[in-house]
């Protein structure tokens, strides 16, 4: 494998400055430098592709029944290292560092015990999920330090990757860059009948994407600068699922990579290394009506993307690499696959998915305009602060929109960030799945025709969104899904009512 650029030191890292608050994050950053590449170079560990994907477990089913799963998480604090004889101060889910990945099936009765043993107050929310408003685990479901909380619903929506992290009020961000976060697949008779790879961590590999920086001392730096609650906290350094530089080995047929931006506010180009080219099976929300063959894809915060590699042209023994470039930041030679043992599985697949049901506009019986704006003043400075939806920060206290059950309505998404501070947005509705009508005027790309739950908004751009509000009356966010936005006010509230 050509590889392009290292690190001097091996360390990504910020010079330790400034003194750990309560919560275990610096709260401030005394002059210093960065002991890293920048620019456009690629950046790379020095000890690279040693270390296997790890693959979450499977979280274990309680109920031993078919209509019902019974689960069980532990919120805790951790260790893990990330540098040769460094350890890092972690947060995860039954583990050290992220979680295991929850699987259930359509229909299924859903029950949780989480137990919060941090020393500070989260949450679990269930982004992507369509879900009972006091169960959506977010801002207004806060899991008070050493309390318990027990969800419990019915799970009514298609097969589709989801995941699951904190949402805490003014905590999500930090809580999530230290290590909470997880996946969640719902399955169905569909996903059942499709030739598709199925065997988990064996041809359908969960692949979580997040970057961080580091302290020399090998603490996260998650620093709240004026620049980083404007930019977000941009790492230089990429885990894939926990590990920086895995190497995952593949048989010589179709492989299923289930793609999720777990990072806090990077925006994500990911392709394959020689160009090669992969097909897309399914968004946010579940699969596309057909295959998309595409040689990269960006995902913003938030968004997911399952893609499906041919690897029967590959030949034993032959390696590429899966390539991540951060929009305006570095480029990561993300992880090494290699072609290690004979096609074990024969695939091929299907050139339908799942027909979706088109939202008419004719639909919508109201029509919302939310503004994301970043402007200058608010408690950051002339260069910072005002982050904002339609001129509002959140308030737990008020609620922004009324929808009514049953109603169907389109939202007209626009970012119009301040010139000095043009940056993009990415927009998350909870407990609804909607389709993208436009983007300034235009038809979405074939890609972000399905069901999603998360937009990529641009500046100067103008996303038009449709969706049904159904089943569940109650209260929910909308937000921007960069994270440090989203801890900084660029939130609402809107509430289905009867």
């Amino acid at each position: 494998m050509k590889r392009r650029v290292f690190l001097k030191s091996g360390l990504a890292a910020l010079a330790l400055a400034g003194a750990a608050g309560a919560s275990g994050t610096f709260r401030s950053l005394m002059p210093g430098r960065f002991s890293l590449i920048t620019g456009t170079q690629s950046v790379q560990a020095a000890a690279g592709f040693r270390e296997l994907l790890p693959i979450p477990p499977l979280l274990e089913d309680m109920s031993n029944t078919a209509d019902s799963v019974h689960f069980a998480m532990q919120v805790q604090a951790g260790s893990r290292e990330f540098f040769p004889g460094m350890s890092t101060p972690t947060l995860g889910y039954n583990g050290n560092f992220l979680g295991p990945t929850i699987r259930v099936r359509n229909g299924q009765q859903f029950r949780m015990h989480v137990q919060n043993e941090l020393h500070q107050t989260t949450s679990l929310h269930w982004h992507g999920l369509h879900v009972p408003a006091k169960w959506d685990g977010g801002p207004r479901q806060p899991i008070a330090a050493g309390a318990g909380w027990d969800p419990e619903f019915t799970i009514k929506q298609q097969a589709a990757t989801l995941w699951y992290h904190p949402h805490a009020m003014g905590l999500t961000g930090e809580q999530v860059y230290n290590g909470l976060a997880g996946l969640f697949f719902i399955e169905d008779e569909v996903s059942d009948s499709l030739d598709i790879p199925r065997a988990y961590g064996r041809d359908d590999i969960p692949v979580v994407l997040q970057d961080r920086r580091f302290f020399v001392n090998g603490q996260f730096a998650y620093v709240q600068g004026r620049h980083d609650v404007i930019n977000g906290v941009i790492g230089n350094y990429l885990l894939v699922n926990g590990v920086m530089q895995p190497r995952l080995k593949v048989h010589a047929g179709m492989v299923r990579l289930r793609l999720v931006n777990g990072s806090n506010s990077s925006i994500y180009t990911i392709r394959l290394s020689g160009s090669k080219s992969f097909q897309m099976i399914a968004s946010d929300g579940g699969f596309l009506e057909r295959p998309l063959t595409m040689d990269s894809i960006i995902l913003s915060a938030g968004e997911r993307a399952e893609v499906v590699v041919d690897f029967s042209n590959n030949k034993l023994d032959s390696q590429l690499s899966l390539l991540v470039d951060q929009l305006g930041g570095n480029s990561f030679e993300a992880m090494a696959i290699t072609v290690d043992r004979p096609a074990e599985t024969v695939v091929k697949i299907p050139s339908s998915l799942l027909p979706l049901e088109k939202i008419p506009a004719s639909e919508a019986t109201v029509t919302r305009k939310f503004i994301m704006e970043t402007m200058g003043g608010g408690r950051m400075g002339m260069m910072g602060g005002g982050l904002s939806i339609n001129g509002r920060k959140m308030d737990l206290n008020r609620v922004d929109a009324r929808i009514k059950l049953g109603s169907t309505e389109i939202w007209e998404i626009s970012n119009r960030s301040a010139m000095m501070m043009s940056m993009p947005h990415s927009m998350h509705l909870h407990d609804v799945q909607f389709q993208i009508l436009s983007r300034n005027g235009r038809p979405p790309a074939a890609h972000e025709q399905g069901r999603k739950d998360t937009v990529l908004v641009m500046p100067g751009e103008t996303v038009r969104i449709i969706s049904r509000f159904r089943d569940y009356k109650g209260i929910y966010m909308y937000h921007c899904h960069l994270l440090e936005h989203e801890d900084e006010g660029m939130m609402g509230q809107f509430e289905v009512v009867a």
